[in-house]
């Protein structure tokens, strides 16, 4: 079987990369091999090698709510074990219960349980030979990731957003209007407790399969993690938001002000910064939609009216004007000189 934890640490560095750290740097100040890590499919991480991972990640980047943001962008399509969960499961409630089973094999330091009543379910985060209020910096970002990832991937399931009912940490976490940008409910303290709930009408919704095989299209589509030529020089601001935008849009482009809040800056400084380079936000979140929208269109696997939502346009006619104003051409005819 792959090994998850690996990769699960490669993606942690592919992230920071997004985030203008080198690999090599991060690897190297946390006590790493990057060419083993990268290279050798059976390398293992010791508990110290993730804890300097995850001090030394967050130091660099600035940024004391790394796992969170991380756990914002991270897909279970890049860990590579969607495909046990969706051949197995029909519903999110079966998918809910495969994926608590797999969490094994990304850490060992957590549990996953599912409950459900009558009018909701209840996903809680158990820690492994922890004591109640025995929370280190790395496993508090290890949870974050998680919980953020429960989320996403309740997104990816549903092609929806979701809202959760209540998100409940055993502690105020700092910054909360941050953790409810991320989780979309404010956190609140229970003693002991790492959980997150949703409605009851989540649980017997039937999954989309298709959608985690258009995350891994994107994912490769991309290929923008750890390469040898990110390794000696930083990449422009506005590569690693298009990637990051590319790599993220399943569920349709992000706006300004979540990806500044996941970069961990204000949404002006990173306008100014992207001026800097020439561009703006809109450019690089068109171009995206530009790339895209060609891709799907010469699949021929989609009807152009899908890929006008799939592009986050609510009118079919908002979406012409846009690729006529690309290309020259209505989707439709591009669609049939290319077929």
């Amino acid at each position: 079987m792959e090994n998850v934890q690996r990769r699960f640490a490669l993606n942690l560095l592919a992230y920071a990369v997004q985030r203008n750290v080198s690999p090599v740097q991060l690897c190297k100040l946390s006590g790493l091999d990057f060419d083993k890590l990268n290279k050798d499919p059976k390398f293992s991480l010791t508990s110290r090698q993730w804890d300097n991972l995850w001090s030394n990640a967050s130091h660099l980047t600035n940024d004391p709510l790394f796992g969170l943001h991380f756990g914002e962008s991270l897909q279970l399509a890049a860990l590579g074990i969607v495909g046990g969960i969706i051949q197995t499961s029909g519903t999110v409630g079966e998918a809910l219960g495969q994926a608590g089973s797999l969490v094994h094999l990304i850490t060992d330091a957590v549990t996953i349980t599912v409950n459900h009543s009558r009018d909701s379910f209840r996903i809680q985060l158990v820690a492994s030979g922890k004591k109640d209020g025995d929370h280190s910096f790395s496993f508090v970002q290890l949870m974050d990731v998680l919980i953020a990832l429960v989320i996403r991937e309740l997104d990816g399931l549903l092609l929806k957003k979701v809202e959760p009912l209540t998100v409940r940490y055993p502690y105020t976490p700092d910054n909360p209007a941050e953790y409810e940008r991320v989780l979309r409910c404010r956190p609140m303290k229970k003693t002991g407790e790492f959980s997150i709930s949703f409605d009851i009408a989540y649980w017997n919704e039937p999954i989309l399969t298709a959608n985690y095989q258009l995350q891994e299209l994107l994912l490769q589509k991309v290929q923008s993690g750890i390469t040898a030529g990110e390794q000696g020089s930083a990449q422009a601001l506005r590569v690693r938001i298009y990637n990051f935008l590319l790599a993220n849009s399943y569920l349709g482009i992000s706006s300004l002000t979540d990806i500044a809040a996941n970069f961990n800056v204000s949404p002006r400084n990173l306008q100014r910064k992207l001026k800097e380079e020439g561009v703006t936000y809109q450019d690089l979140a068109d171009a995206v939609r530009k790339s895209l929208a060609i891709h799907y269109l010469e699949s021929g696997n989609y009807r152009v009216k899908d890929i006008s939502g799939m592009l986050g346009y609510n009118e079919l006619s908002a979406f012409t004007r846009a690729f006529k104003r690309w290309t020259g051409a209505s989707p439709v005819h591009y669609q049939k000189d290319v077929n």
